[in-house]
């Protein structure tokens, strides 16, 4: 984040202080002012039926539990069902242990199957999905698409970048110089699918073998509406514990 990022956070953290009579800021508004800039405002008054709490619940369980047992994801700081901002009716929020400026092609695809775990769960727990994934498929999407045509993690164009950036330094967004042949379109869709779809049926297979796990967290998250990072390390740490007494 820019310093004007940080400048912001600490502006609306002194804010939620004087609005709640306080004279100095407590970490508590810093916290909040920070997922206010990730997720948007809570909204606690908007009413969810409890059917869709359900699906909410086991949705974030979905990308929590998936991120805990992916090797190099972000650790996950808190899992929520308070809706938020103009869409998220729940989210998780992940926060790197380190600053890391490059990505490899296996954090890639850790970031993809973490993406997929609402949708998921949901089908694991409801034996049907929800359109709630819809922003969670654009960015898996935007990942794997990008693997292809920018960072050349693909069979066919390895090592071979398929986006020619705009002329100049620090050109914002790639421009197309030009357009794919449509046989090349045509194999980059092809591919964005089959990989999409391979992660997805390993993420199920990993949550459908912590189904209990998985039904717990839920259960956790409708009664409480939010488990913080230490809980929920703790619960996973209690399953691993539990799991290796199982198999000795």
């Amino acid at each position: 984040s820019s310093g004007a990022d940080l400048a912001n956070i600490i502006n609306e953290a002194a804010l939620l202080a004087v609005r709640a009579g306080r004279k100095e800021v407590i970490m508590d508004d810093l916290q909040e002012a920070v997922e206010k800039a990730i997720a948007g405002l809570q909204k606690k008054s908007r009413v969810i039926k409890e059917d869709e709490r359900k699906i909410v619940a086991f949705h974030e369980t979905g990308h929590a539990l998936t991120a805990a047992f992916t090797s190099g994801a972000d650790k996950v700081h808190k899992v929520s069902i308070i809706p938020r901002g103009i869409g998220a009716l729940g989210y998780t929020l992940q926060m790197p242990e380190e600053d890391r400026y490059l990505r490899t092609q296996g954090d890639l695809l850790g970031e993809v199957d973490v993406l997929l775990g609402g949708r998921a769960a949901e089908e694991l727990a409801f034996s049907q999905i929800s359109t709630g994934a819809s922003n969670d498929l654009s960015r898996a999407t935007d990942i794997v698409r990008r693997m292809i045509t920018d960072y050349g993690m693909s069979d066919r164009f390895r090592n071979v970048a398929l986006t020619q950036h705009g002329a100049g330094y620090g050109a914002a967004d790639p421009k197309l110089v030009r357009d794919y042949a449509e046989n090349t379109q045509q194999y980059i869709d092809e591919e964005i699918a089959r990989i999409i779809g391979e992660r997805y049926d390993s993420v199920k297979k990993l949550l459908s073998g912590k189904k209990p796990l998985m039904e717990y967290i839920a259960n956790r998250l409708l009664e409480k509406e939010i488990v913080e990072g230490k809980e929920f390390a703790e619960i996973i740490a209690a399953e691993a514990d539990l799991s290796s007494v199982e198999n000795n």
